[in-house]
């Protein structure tokens, strides 16, 4: 294969992108950014015409990296990589990678996805800081594709930010005697979801692979047991702007918001020409079937809301009407924001010591969802309370916008099994993965609160409406996305 240069450049979004042809001489793509997360020097090397495979070389980097391979939490954070092609004139595709001949840039190491939709690119050794890798090669095999060795292709490499989150036990509940539809307090012991609740559980109740009470749950329910990935951030309005780009006039007429100028919503375009104007925010008005239709798009899937509750408290005795950030401090005045708007967006007057989160009081008169990332970058003095972070680093679980989850509320929730996207969509832009709820959003619920609720909403064991379906487009509503661990 050789090279052409695409004829707009780059875009604000989730990815470098390079056009391919039949056309000699390298050009390198513009790079592009999602919330501290950039790919640039998108290239192709050493095309093999006999086993129809070349390489697709980037450089990836992202600030606020880390691995930590002792102590409690015993975890990393990762970029998860996947490639977008199309034909002249043809449809984005997900592109194929195999399962091994890749090359990890110094620093670094790769693990790819069983299916061959992504891999996971993460530090190779213990620590902390931004990271800058070069020279990434992903092998991928485009014959597989139904491509030829002189097809004229245009590629795009698409990053996430994703934080691991290892296999143990967890409690489900927190036993708050001021609950609204708290799970009675259980250890969840066993990746066997149908196990039921019995004995004393080492972190309070029984011990079980579903908590005390509820109805039983199909065996491979992901109930946050076993080890899975779990989105940093909500997506932001740039990353899902981008995804809109990569649809079909179709696919992206049922999946476009249309909300621009709205409760700080800013997407607007039409096909294939979308934009955010302010693509670090996070992105409200998503509607389940936009979630999961991001989520199967990008090779992801839906979090079970006991997955949820494991992300936010990991391994630690559950403390009653604790935040996300694992106590019951809560800043309780309005957020003044420095550059809003703006990729360096900061909260002003966060308070030392006080656990920080977009809620009814703190949203003030800005009426709408704040820069994912937000607090992390707003501390006075570095701590998890400040940055209003989860036991294994995960950003705005409590508040901002509500996390949409699988519940084990409704039959159909309990129907769902842990299935990875698979990088399409149906003709509808509809997720087309078995056994996820489907568009009525039947089986999905909320969970973690939103800029425009009170507190009692924002607390990791809050089920209020935890089983409650509701299927369309809302300003509180947005998105995050899982995938199981390599």
């Amino acid at each position: 294969m050789s090279y052409r240069k695409h004829a707009t450049g780059g875009v604000e979004g989730v990815g470098g992108w390079l056009a391919l042809g039949l056309i000699a001489g390298l050009l390198a793509a513009t790079p592009v950014r999602a919330n501290n997360l950039s790919i640039s020097n998108v290239s192709l090397e050493g095309q093999n015409t006999t086993d129809d495979f070349i390489l697709v070389q980037f450089d990836i980097r992202w600030e606020n990296s880390w691995r930590v391979s002792t102590g409690d939490p015993n975890n990393w954070d990762a970029a998860w990589v996947f490639i977008k092609y199309r034909g002249p004139g043809g449809d984005w595709q997900h592109a194929t990678i195999n399962l091994t001949g890749h090359t990890a840039a110094s620093g670094s190491t790769i693990d790819t996805a069983s299916d061959g939709t992504g891999v996971f690119v993460y530090r190779d050794g213990d620590g902390t800081g931004d990271v800058g890798y070069v020279g990434v090669q992903l092998r991928w095999n485009y014959g597989e594709d139904g491509l030829g060795d002189n097809d004229e292709v245009e590629l795009r490499v698409v990053g996430i930010e994703m934080v691991f989150v290892p296999e143990g036990a967890f409690a489900a509940g927190d036993g708050s005697t001021t609950p609204r539809a708290n799970f009675t307090l259980t250890t969840i012991n066993t990746a066997i979801a149908t196990t039921t609740p019995s004995g004393t559980g080492s972190l309070g109740g029984e011990a079980g692979g579903f908590p005390t009470g509820q109805a039983t749950p199909n065996a491979n329910w992901p109930n946050g047991f076993g080890a899975f990935c779990i989105m940093k951030y909500e997506i932001s309005q740039g990353q899902y702007a981008e995804f809109l780009t990569m649809l079909t006039s179709t696919q992206a007429g049922n999946r476009f918001p249309n909300q621009n100028g709205n409760f700080r919503h800013t997407i607007s375009g039409s096909h294939p020409n979308f934009v955010a104007g302010v693509p670090d925010r996070a992105c409200n008005f998503l509607s389940w079937a936009d979630g999961v239709a991001y989520a199967d798009w990008a090779g992801l899937r839906p979090m079970t809301e006991l997955e949820y509750e494991k992300a936010s408290r990991g391994t630690r005795l559950a403390v009653a009407d604790e935040y996300a950030w694992g106590n019951t401090s809560l800043h309780n005045a309005p957020y003044a924001i420095n550059n809003d708007g703006m990729p360096n967006a900061v909260v002003d007057n966060p308070v030392s010591g006080t656990g920080n989160a977009s809620y009814a009081t703190t949203d003030g008169s800005l009426q709408g969802p704040l820069r994912v990332g937000i607090f992390a970058a707003s501390l006075p003095t570095p701590s998890r309370t400040e940055a209003g972070a989860t036991h294994y680093g995960v950003m705005e679980m409590s508040g901002n916008l509500w996390e949409r989850a699988v519940t084990i509320g409704h039959a159909k929730g309990r129907a769902f099994i842990n299935t990875d996207g698979d990088g399409a969509l149906d003709a509808n832009g509809s997720a087309n993965a078995n056994n996820w709820p489907g568009d009525d959003a039947a089986g999905a619920g909320f969970r973690g609160g939103a800029w425009g609720d009170p507190p009692p909403t924002l607390r990791v064991s809050d089920r209020g409406d935890a089983a409650g379906t509701f299927a369309f487009r809302e300003a509180l509503l947005g998105f995050r996305a899982v995938r199981s661990a390599p």
